[in-house]
C-alpha cells in the first residue's frame, strides 16, 4: 500500500484537502482523511509538501516525436532510441499518456518522419510498447491529409490492423483552415525550403488544385474507426459549413478551430474543442488564428494539447489560473476531457477510487513556476525530481 500525503487532491469538481491518496498495485485504492492513516498499514509514503496531486496528463495531439527522430532533415535517428528518449521527456512534463500525432506526407517542408516507412517503424514501436518495458502509455494518433490520396489505402490498412487509437482528417491546402490567409502559407513554404517567388507560386497553385478525398472515402475510414471505438477528429475547422461536413462522417472532436465563432458552434453541437497550449504561452496563435486563452475564457475550449512543445501543458494550466480560471477546470482540460474524447475515461483521467493510478505531484517553486516532482504510472513511481538550492 502506497500513500501520498500532505497534498491538495485535484478532482474533477473540486480540490480535496487534508486527505491521503492510497494506491494498491495499479489502481487508486481509496482517498481517506489523513488522520486515518495512523490506524492503517502503509508500506511506502510520498510527501506532496503542500503541493497538488493531479491525474497524469493525457496529450492527445503532439508531433514532437518528429523532432526527436529527425532533429535535422538529413539526420534521422534510430526510431526506437527516439521513442525511448522521448518518453523520459514526457515524464518530466507530466504526460503519462501520449497520442503521437503522426502524418504520412512527403510535401514541401515535411519532416522526414512523415515518410511511410518511418511512420510504420513508429507504429511498430507503439504496438510493442503495450507488452514490453516502457514508462508511459503510447498511442497512435493518425493524422491524414485529405489531398494525400496516394496513401489512403495505407491508412485503411492501419485501421484494419487495429494499430490506430485516434484519427483526424486534415486539410492544409492554402486558402482555408490554418492557411486561409495564403500569405501565411507562402511564408511557411519560403521558410521550409529556399524557393524563388515563382516556385512558391507554383507550389501554392499545385496544392490548391490537388485532388482530395471524397466524403465517401472519409466515411469509409470513419466506419472502420467507429467499429473499433476509435474517436474521429477534424482539424482546423474554419466555417460552420465545415462542421456540417465533418459531422457527416462522425467527427466528435474539433482540433484547433480557426475562429471563436466556429469553436463555440462546435461545442454547442457536442463536439470536443481542442486548442494548443503553446498558443497560451505565446499569447496567441503563431498562424494568426484564434487565441486559445480567449477561447478558454469564453468556455469554448475543452482540451489543451501540447502540439509541438510538451512542456506547454503544465505551464499553460497554471498560467491560466493567474488569469482567473479555476485550477480544477484547467486540469480537467489535460486529463478527464481528453480521456473522454478518446474513450479511455473508464480507467484514466481523474482521481477516483478504482481508476488506474496515473498521478502527478506538482509543487510551486519559489520562482512561482510549477514543477512536477513525482510521476506515477499504473501505481508505480517512474520519475522524481528533487530541486535543490
Amino acid at each position: 500500500m502506497i500513500a501520498i500525503i500532505n497534498g491538495n487532491i485535484v478532482q474533477e469538481h473540486g480540490i480535496l484537502k487534508d486527505h491521503a491518496l492510497l494506491i494498491e498495485q495499479e489502481r487508486i485504492y481509496d482517498i481517506v482523511p489523513q488522520a486515518k492513516l495512523a490506524s492503517m498499514r502503509i508500506d511506502e509514503v510520498y510527501n506532496a509538501y503542500g503541493g497538488y496531486i493531479t491525474p497524469g496528463f493525457i496529450d492527445m495531439h503532439s508531433d514532437h516525436i518528429e523532432a526527436m527522430a529527425a532533429p535535422r532533415p538529413s539526420s534521422i535517428m534510430d526510431m526506437e532510441l527516439a521513442v525511448y528518449e522521448f518518453e523520459k521527456e514526457c515524464c518530466t512534463h507530466g504526460i503519462t499518456t501520449m497520442f503521437h500525432s503522426v502524418s504520412i506526407w512527403e510535401g514541401v517542408g515535411a519532416s522526414p518522419m512523415r515518410r511511410p516507412e518511418l511512420v510504420r517503424q513508429l507504429a511498430d514501436i507503439i504496438e510493442k510498447s503495450h507488452t514490453q518495458l516502457h514508462l508511459i502509455h503510447h498511442r497512435f494518433h493518425m493524422r491524414f491529409e485529405i489531398d494525400n490520396q496516394k496513401q489512403f489505402p495505407l491508412m485503411l490498412d492501419y485501421l484494419r490492423q487495429k494499430r490506430v487509437h485516434l484519427i483526424s482528417f486534415m486539410d492544409h491546402t492554402p486558402g482555408q483552415g490554418q492557411y486561409r490567409n495564403i500569405e501565411v502559407y507562402k511564408s511557411y513554404v519560403r521558410n521550409a525550403r529556399s524557393m524563388s517567388e515563382e516556385e512558391v507560386a507554383e507550389e501554392v497553385a499545385r496544392r490548391m488544385n490537388s485532388d482530395k478525398l471524397t466524403l465517401e472515402n472519409m466515411q469509409t475510414a470513419a466506419r472502420l474507426a467507429k467499429a473499433q471505438g476509435i474517436s474521429i477528429a477534424s482539424h482546423d475547422d474554419d466555417t460552420i459549413e465545415k462542421l456540417d461536413v465533418v459531422q457527416k462522417f462522425g467527427a466528435t472532436i474539433s482540433e484547433f478551430p480557426i475562429t471563436l465563432e466556429v469553436a463555440r458552434e462546435a461545442k454547442k453541437r457536442g463536439m470536443y474543442t481542442v486548442v494548443g497550449a503553446p498558443n497560451i504561452l505565446l499569447g496567441g496563435s503563431h498562424s494568426g488564428n484564434m487565441n486559445a486563452a480567449d477561447a478558454i475564457a469564453q468556455d469554448a475550449a475543452d482540451i489543451l494539447c501540447s502540439d509541438y512543445y510538451p512542456a506547454s501543458l503544465l505551464h499553460a494550466v497554471f498560467l491560466m489560473t493567474k488569469k482567473g480560471q479555476r485550477l480544477e477546470e484547467m486540469v480537467n482540460k489535460v486529463t478527464i476531457h481528453p480521456a473522454r474524447a478518446t474513450g479511455i475515461d473508464r480507467d484514466y483521467g481523474s482521481i477516483e477510487k478504482g481508476k488506474k493510478a496515473d498521478l502527478l505531484i506538482i509543487r510551486i517553486l519559489p520562482n512561482e513556476l510549477p514543477a512536477i516532482t513525482e510521476v506515477f504510472v499504473d501505481g508505480m513511481c517512474i520519475a522524481q525530481n528533487h530541486y535543490r538550492v
